[in-house]
């Protein structure tokens, strides 16, 4: 594992270090530093306070994601979601998910496989929402003149990715329901791929053995509305930044920037997505006629809000659990391998 990680670890720098010289070779850093001193903090307070219900909000989700195989207060779900943001921030590899679900299963004498299964679910929401977030915003907010090539291709790509989405999801759903009959279906489909199949097969079989949704209409209206919740003050959190530049853009503006900001996680890029995170919000700020000064002092500002404050609650909480951040890495490793 050591050598793998080390290869992407590196390659993560490097595209780090493509994006931060594509952002800062042509900026002016008198007037980056004076875009800086004109924030009105109080809106950084706010996007602040924003950014923490959104992270409670997943706490909540993931309570009835795990409804039917305990009840688990949010007073465990919690701090398991900040430490496992914190890293996410902090380590390579996206190891943070892993290690969400290892500080939960361990804290709660669960299975690591179905906590890990959860979150799998938890991504799938998250990815939906953020696509029908983009395909509201797209079909709603013009972009200006000069990106109508741009904006059809989004759109374009949007409708295939929300298909694509809607087939994943009608897949899990038959897998789930009639597990026997779509694994065995999808044994037949991959006949001629003996070798794929004797892989795939049995993982999924685990995998959708993990899971256990509760299919109560109210069980699945909370994680519905708590999805919506969650994005909603995540893209709050971007308004009220804008906000404190003295920036008054429609809210679909700021749920456009989101959008580019979770495509942006996506590349591999350093802990902390670096330069990635700030190159896509510096291209989103810069679509609306944003001044280059001002656009990379958002960014740094909507990154230093994703990045710094959970870090700080992270260790606050690994802190109380009695937890350390080295062992925390080994496990979030080998549960990954």
């Amino acid at each position: 594992m050591k050598k793998g990680l080390d290869i992407k670890f590196w390659l993560g720098i490097g595209i780090s270090m493509f994006f931060l010289v594509l952002l800062f070779r042509k900026i002016d850093f008198n007037r980056l530093l004076a875009a800086l001193r004109t924030v009105d903090y109080r809106f950084i307070f706010l996007a602040l306070v924003y950014t923490f219900a959104s992270y409670y909000l997943r706490a909540v989700r993931w309570y009835y994601l795990l409804i039917s195989e305990k009840r688990i207060p949010i007073s465990s779900l919690y701090p398991a979601t900040i430490i496992g943001y914190m890293a996410n921030n902090l380590l390579p590899a996206r190891l943070g998910e892993f290690v969400r679900a290892y500080v939960l299963a361990q804290r709660e004498g669960l299975q690591t496989a179905s906590v890990f299964a959860s979150l799998v679910i938890d991504r799938l929401f998250d990815g939906f929402t953020v696509i029908v977030m983009l395909l509201v915003t797209l079909f709603t907010l013009h972009l200006p003149a000069g990106m109508s090539e741009a904006e059809t291709a989004l759109k374009a790509g949007g409708v295939v990715t929300f298909l694509l989405y809607c087939g994943v999801l009608a897949f899990l759903y038959l897998l789930k329901r009639q597990t026997v009959r779509t694994l065995s279906l999808m044994g037949r489909l991959l006949k001629p791929f003996p070798r794929v199949s004797e892989r795939l097969i049995p993982m999924l079989g685990s995998f959708i053995g993990g899971i256990r949704l509760s299919a109560r209409g109210g069980h699945v209206s909370a994680l519905l509305g708590s999805s919506i919740l969650i994005w909603t003050f995540a893209v709050l959190s971007v308004d009220a930044i804008l906000q404190g530049f003295g920036i008054q853009l429609p809210i679909t503006a700021s749920m456009f920037i989101m959008v580019l900001l979770v495509f942006a996680v996506m590349v591999p890029a350093s802990p902390g997505f670096i330069g990635t995170y700030h190159y896509a919000c510096f291209k989103g700020l810069s679509a609306f006629g944003i001044e280059e000064s001002v656009s990379v002092s958002i960014a740094l500002i909507i990154h230093g809000m994703s990045f710094f404050p959970v870090i700080l609650a992270g260790f606050y909480y690994l802190w109380r659990s009695k937890l350390s951040f080295g062992g925390l890495w080994t496990a979030g490793g080998a549960l990954k391998d």
